[in-house]
């Protein structure tokens, strides 16, 4: 039997199972409708959990499912369809879908205009190259944010920033993105106004209050920052737990790595270096350096300077500053060197040798700048001068690294790079930003080989208009009682009216993929309230606890709302258990208010799959599967479930 079952497909057996567990919860339901929705949740699950297919599509599945109810009530015994069809597609005009596009174009807005580069830079240079330096600092970050504003404008806002980080490090994006989002979800539990079960509690505090038995004192609400101390330690617990846990939950995913840029091996096989690393130091006054040439320097040291910045911008390539000229205190020098002899002119010489990349950092990110290949068209300008002549640094934004005539080579290491005149047919060796190569493509004057590069186009000179727009959204969703996808969509179309971006670029900036997957399981919540489930389920939970400690109750129904908040919006799950937390709470003599607190908060708990708004928001860029999300967020809701418990009962 045992070598039957391991024979069976992974999917047959899992079926199966789903399969027998739907029909023992119709067996027990106490209606027909309550069995459908137990049965559609289960394949629910099963799709999900086994990623049958895409989880994008699953979900359209299930919408669609739902809807057909409506033609099959009659076979299916039931009365009418599960979801009403005029409502079946509400999850695409709902608060949350809408925020969440309104989100992405005003992150891409900010990204467009070199903020989000910026705030990398900064993460970068304070973080270095190391996930556990890194990791803290922007789960930190994202995690205190979304304390103030929806986590998942946060986490929006903050992808970009990770792209970047990502990036700059050579770090996968599935090593950065999930304790980003995770962050950005307990970051929602550290004031009343991070998350949307929060900022309803009191409202339904106040409703319960109306409902008490004769002689019970009314229970009070919770100030802005009453669960500040419980916010805050699972925000560090989180943190900590990618720190510490990072190699055996965080997947790598080959598809998601950033590719480093070949110009590192393009000067390493120039230059004939077999093992090379890029440094960056800074010439300090007092260094016996300082009026020495460039020439001597490398003669000297056996390093190749590949880079300087004496105040009037990076310049990049060896044949883009003078090799005669003499150093200057203060300039910034990127150096090219085997690593022993980098370490001995570090040694000998009294300059600033940086830990990382910084003015140099954007040069040599793969997204924004690399080696390209340029032909000379017959008939070019060009022809006959030289890159000196042209000052192609200047005009062009590039950075002649070599010249390819007729099977031979014209680079630094020959000489006469500078100085030598274009002809017809002559391949130029480049090194370019992205953004100045694609103003190329048009150039009449040069045949552009390279096609393949990230065409992106940067537009600093809107940043003041990207950041009133965001500032203005903030304002509106903080400082008023604004619907929240109307406010974003504010701040949206700002971008757009203001020129920060055309409106395709807006649509491009969507994750179709994440608004479907959302908006597709919304009509499964409905379902799921509407036909009295969740109800039953809750019922049935708390009746096979019997006569327990206070404790225990509240554990139950930390881990109830848990489970609801997974396959129904936590708002729904927080409206339907907080009476029955209180109804709890009184009947075993606990404080009903901390029993409807520990529902609100239990309803962020949702890390296991990708139905929360943030989790699926990162799914996509992040690579990831159902199956990293079960095995990470699987320890992370017990963590969550654990600490949440423990700072409750201590704070209150």
């Amino acid at each position: 039997m045992s070598a039957l079952l391991r024979a069976l497909p992974k999917e047959h057996l899992a079926g199966s199972l789903f399969a027998l567990a739907a029909i023992y919860l119709a067996s027990v339901a106490p209606s027909v409708e309550i069995a459908w929705v137990c049965t559609i949740l289960l394949l629910t699950v099963f799709l999900f959990a086994l990623e049958v297919v895409a989880v994008d599509v699953a979900a359209i599945s299930i919408m669609v499912l739902l809807g057909l109810t409506t033609l099959g009530a009659p076979l299916m015994g039931l009365e009418q369809g599960l979801v009403p069809v005029e409502r079946l597609f509400d999850g695409f005009s709902s608060n949350a879908v809408i925020s969440i596009i309104a989100v992405m174009i005003i992150g891409a807005g900010l990204d467009k205009t070199g903020v989000m580069s910026k705030v990398a830079a900064w993460i970068t240079k304070v973080g270095g190259r190391t996930e556990t330096r890194i990791i803290p600092l922007v789960s930190g970050s994202v995690g205190l944010i979304s304390s103030f504003m929806q986590n998942v404008g946060a986490a929006a806002l903050f992808l970009p920033v990770v792209s970047r980080i990502s990036a700059r490090t050579g770090l996968p994006l599935s090593r950065l993105l999930m304790p980003m989002g995770f962050c950005a979800i307990l970051g929602g539990t550290i004031t009343m106004v991070g998350s949307s079960p929060l900022i309803l509690l009191n409202d339904l505090i106040l409703a319960s209050n109306a409902t008490l038995p004769e002689g019970t004192a009314p229970m009070a609400t919770f100030d802005l920052f009453a669960v500040s101390p419980i916010g805050l330690a699972l925000l560090g617990a989180g943190i900590l737990y990618f720190v510490i846990a990072r190699r055996l939950v965080l997947p790598v995913r080959a598809s998601d790595s950033v590719e480093a840029s070949d110009t590192r091996q393009y000067l390493a096989d120039t230059y004939g270096l077999s093992e090379c690393r890029l440094d960056e130091v800074v010439i300090r006054p007092e260094s016996k350096l300082v009026g020495a040439s460039i020439e001597d320097l490398e003669r000297d040291w056996k390093v190749r300077v590949v880079g300087m910045d004496c105040g009037d911008g990076p310049r990049f390539g060896a044949a883009s500053f003078d090799r005669t000229q003499g150093i200057m205190a203060g300039a910034t020098l990127a150096l090219l060197g085997e690593t022993a002899a980098l370490e001995r002119f570090a040694r000998d010489n009294w300059v600033r040798m940086k830990s990382d990349l910084d003015v140099f950092a954007e040069i040599m990110t793969a997204t924004k700048a690399g080696i390209a290949e340029l032909v000379i068209p017959p008939g070019s300008s060009l022809i006959g001068q030289s890159a000196h002549d042209l000052w192609l640094r200047k005009t062009h934004g590039l950075s002649l690294l070599a010249i390819h005539r007729g099977g031979a080579q014209i680079n630094a290491t020959t000489g006469g790079l500078r100085e030598t005149p274009l002809a017809a047919g002559d391949a130029l060796v480049v090194h370019s930003t992205w953004a100045d190569l694609a103003r190329l493509e048009k150039n009449r004057n040069f045949v552009l080989i390279t096609s393949e590069y990230p065409h992106e186009e940067l537009r600093p000179h809107k940043v003041s208009a990207a950041l009133l727009f965001f500032a203005l959204t903030l304002g509106l969703v903080l400082f008023t009682d604004l619907r929240l996808s109307l406010a974003l969509l504010t701040g949206a179309l700002g971008m757009v009216l203001a020129r920060v971006l055309s409106i395709a670029e807006a649509y491009a900036a969507v994750s179709w993929k994440t608004v479907f997957l959302l908006a597709s399981l919304i009509p499964l919540g409905m379902a799921v309230e509407s036909s009295g489930t969740a109800a039953w389920i809750a019922e049935q939970c708390l009746q096979a606890l019997g006569a327990v400690p206070a404790w225990v109750v509240q554990a139950a129904l930390a881990v109830l709302a848990t489970l609801f908040s997974l396959v129904m919006s936590n708002v729904g799950a927080t409206v339907l258990l907080v009476p029955l937390a209180v109804n709890m709470a009184l009947g075993v003599g606990a404080d009903p208010a901390i029993f409807a607190l520990t529902v609100a908060i239990a309803t962020s708990n949702a890390f296991l799959i990708p139905t929360h708004q943030v989790n699926a928001l990162i799914m996509e860029p992040g690579g990831y599967r159902v199956g990293d999300f079960l095995r990470a967020g699987g320890i992370m809701t017990v963590l969550f479930l654990v600490v949440m418990l423990v700072a409750l009962n201590l704070v209150f």
